[in-house]
């Protein structure tokens, strides 16, 4: 029986189209195929002639691309509907089962209809990798840039893209199989694979050198027999000369570098990136790596053949990559690609350029083969302010045998936390000339404590002490002391107190006159409107206030980070830190206390010594059980021993509340801890408290200076100004 053309008409209202998956009906004996996709049948009407012959039955199934079915979807691009071929073209042959993936040509047809619809021309492709092709994403942009690299692995079932177009961007894969998906961003699962060319002189129409490019050599001090040692040839472009650098390894010829007289450079396309040179560094254990091939040659010149040059310039700046393979390293692909012989040296000298771009290359050539084994290059002065670039420079300028001095003298590449003396010799010889200020310390203002206690810049002091000893009117009267003698600012982050209250208590030690007529301050006038107006300046210009005025508590790093900004923009030199307990202390429920407190004083000490800033830091003692009236130890500060371990000078403030012990406006100042023994030493003084002046002033005793240290340190310290002769000194070995 004769069989005619069937018109089939599909629609996205037809009710046969709505079939539930895997849901089949048998129409014709064809050797075709048709896949229907509801997804795909949303647009309009779209009429397909069937040719069907009804001697054997087929199977047509609507469901979409992501089934499972063994029936084999194939896609046409210019329909964007599923399609299959009229009966007279050889149908191929599926294997059942749609994981068995063991037919290559089915597998490689299926991913270029893939790659089809996505946009790709896909009539010459093959297995491999193809660089410039245009990007179906961005066209090439105005310019028509072929700026798209697409990858098929070998077994024909995957395909991976990247568009290097600055604006563009776009990257995915593709997969024959594999649940019908494609994913995009996933380019680094499959392995490249990079056909090379080969390439030799004749192919590439090299010719040797021309006079003029001689003479041109010749100016930058590169002789003939350098430049045919290194088989540096010449390729003619109409009726210019381009300079053509030869790449080869093992004797064979493997890419070309070519230089116009523009200084334009440019490369072979898909050969393989390595090292100019690199047969010379075949057996070296010393190497010298060079930015440009014109260095190459001038290092020989000098003597030095043990010398490569990176084959793509320098980058404009370090690159944050990361990279977890070789592979993904394409920039730097030439240092994997020379490995054996980099894994052979011992010492590598990075000479590049002294430009930023050299200094870039360095430290990116440094991270990959390894700091620990790399020197790098100083180039000499050209006058008092710049430095020559290069070796081709160097050698043009001042001769072969400075460029080998150079070579020769080059120093360790920086590692980051390892050092040598060397490296501070300017700031040891600034010490021993007291030439940076305050090596011995700022005194105290007080002549006896200065046996014991200096304050030195970039030093944490812990001041402990029980509640109500005067802990902060020490500090207070300290920081005027050291203000009238060396000029000091300070940064106060005080939480205990009011601003105007701690405004009060700085006048009165400052003008040392009471600040209102009452009774505290018995006798003594009042200070005047004209001191009160010029206590205020003064306030202004010494103290700068760090102060949470929200509700909230604020934590260490908050006051640290407005400090740092006190210190660069105000210049201040002191930090006060008043009390430990008013910051806020949450940490992470997986570490304790002690830890916590470590890395605290960690932090402050850091900020300290970065910015030559000394800061003061209260801390209460916790409960004290059965106590006798006597000083407390720093081991009894609430929190941590760390506050006495991490310290650089530890000091309890204490205040006599017993008259049958003495005075009860004694102040005893036990300083606990000194690290620096060049500034103190440790030991007890005693101070007179003037509760009408919040003033501390020497107790009238006999002085009794113990110890050598303790004189000599007391002879030498002067205070600021004050009667500061009787003081008596009682040194303390209970804590190093």
């Amino acid at each position: 029986m004769p069989f005619s053309p069937l018109l089939l008409r599909l629609r996205d209202s037809d009710p046969e189209m709505l079939l539930r998956q895997q849901h089949r009906v048998v129409i014709s004996s064809s050797p075709t195929i048709l896949m229907a996709s509801k997804q795909l049948l949303k647009s309009t009407p779209l009429t397909l002639p069937l040719m069907l012959n009804l001697s054997s039955p087929i199977t047509i199934s609507a469901f979409p691309l992501k089934s499972t079915s063994r029936i084999l979807p194939v896609s046409l691009k210019t329909s964007a509907l599923p399609y299959t071929s009229h009966s007279n073209v050889p149908r191929p042959v599926y294997s059942e089962n749609p994981e068995d993936t063991s037919n290559f040509s089915a597998r490689f047809n299926v991913l270029k209809k893939k790659l089809e619809a996505i946009g790709f021309d896909t009539q010459m492709l093959k297995t491999g990798q193809y660089d410039n092709l245009l990007c179906p994403a961005c066209k090439g942009g105005y310019s028509m840039e072929k700026s798209l690299s697409l990858v098929i692995t070998l077994d024909g079932n995957c395909a991976v893209w990247t568009c290097h177009r600055g604006k563009c961007g776009w990257r995915g894969d593709t997969r024959a199989f594999v649940n019908g998906k494609s994913s995009y961003g996933r380019l680094n699962q499959i392995t490249k694979i990079k056909p090379k060319r080969e390439i030799t002189e004749k192919s590439l129409g090299l010719e040797p050198l021309c006079r003029e490019l001689i003479a041109y050599f010749g100016e930058r001090m590169i002789s003939e027999k350098t430049l045919a040692r290194n088989s540096v040839m010449q390729k003619t472009y109409g009726d210019e000369f381009i300079i053509a650098f030869t790449y080869q390894r093992n004797g064979v010829f493997v890419s070309c570098k070519y230089r116009d007289v523009n200084k334009n450079f440019w490369q072979e396309e898909d050969t393989e990136k390595i090292f100019y040179g690199v047969d010379d560094i075949k057996a070296a254990s010393d190497i010298i790596i060079v930015e440009g091939e014109i260095d190459k040659l001038s290092m020989e010149e000098a003597g030095f053949y043990n010398c490569v040059s990176v084959p793509d310039g320098a980058p404009a700046s370090v690159s944050t990559k990361v990279f977890k393979s070789d592979e993904e390293d394409t920039k730097y692909q030439y240092l994997w690609n020379c490995k054996e012989y980099l894994e052979k040296a011992s010492r590598i000298i990075l000479a590049t350029d002294g430009d930023s771009p050299g200094l870039a290359l360095a430290e990116e050539l440094a991270r990959r083969l390894g700091r620990e084994r790399c020197w790098r290059v100083k180039w000499p002065k050209k006058n008092e302010v710049d430095h020559f670039k290069d070796a081709n420079e160097v050698l043009m300028y001042l001769g072969p045998d400075v460029l080998k001095e150079v070579i020769e003298n080059a120093e360790l590449y920086p590692i980051q936390g390892l050092f040598n003396f060397s490296h501070y010799f300017d700031e040891i010889d600034a010490y021993y000339h007291q030439a940076l200020g305050f090596e011995l310390g700022v005194a105290t203002g007080w002549r006896g404590l200065n046996g014991l206690y200096n304050v030195v810049p970039g030093e944490l002091t812990i001041v402990t002490g029980v509640p109500n000893s005067g802990k902060s009117e020490w500090i207070d009267a300290l920081l005027c002391n050291i203000n009238r003698s060396v000029g000091w600012r300070f940064a106060l982050c005080s939480m205990e107190n009011k601003v105007r209250e701690h405004a009060r208590k700085l006048l009165e030690k400052h003008i040392k006159k009471p600040f209102f007529d009452s009774g505290y301050g018995e006798s003594i006038e009042r200070m005047s409107i004209e001191e009160f107006e010029l206590g205020k300046k003064w306030l202004s210009e010494t103290f700068y206030l760090i102060r949470c005025e929200n509700d909230s508590l604020p934590n260490i790093k908050w006051v640290l980070d407005l400090a740092k900004a006190a210190v660069l923009r105000h210049g201040v030199r002191g930090l006060v830190i008043d009390p430990y307990n008013e910051l806020d202390h949450q940490r992470p429920a997986n570490q304790t206390e002690t830890e916590y407190v470590s890395q605290m004083l960690t932090i402050i000490k850091r900020f300290a010594q970065h910015h030559s800033c000394h800061v003061w830091f209260v801390a209460h003692p916790r409960q004290l059980h059965h106590w006798d009236g006597g000083p407390p130890n720093m081991y009894d500060i609430s929190g941590s021993a760390h506050f006495i371990n991490k310290c650089d000078n530890g000091i309890v403030i204490h205040r006599n509340r017993n008259p049958d012990a003495g005075p009860v406006d004694q102040v005893q100042v036990c300083v606990r801890k000194v690290r620096n023994k060049v500034i103190g030493t440790t030991g007890d003084a005693f101070l007179s408290y003037d509760r009408a002046t919040f003033n501390f002033s020497m107790l009238l005793v006999d002085a009794i200076i113990l110890g050598s240290l303790g004189q000599s340190l007391s002879d030498r310290n002067e205070g600021p100004g004050e009667d500061q002769e009787n003081v008596k000194i009682f040194p303390w070995y209970g804590y190093g």
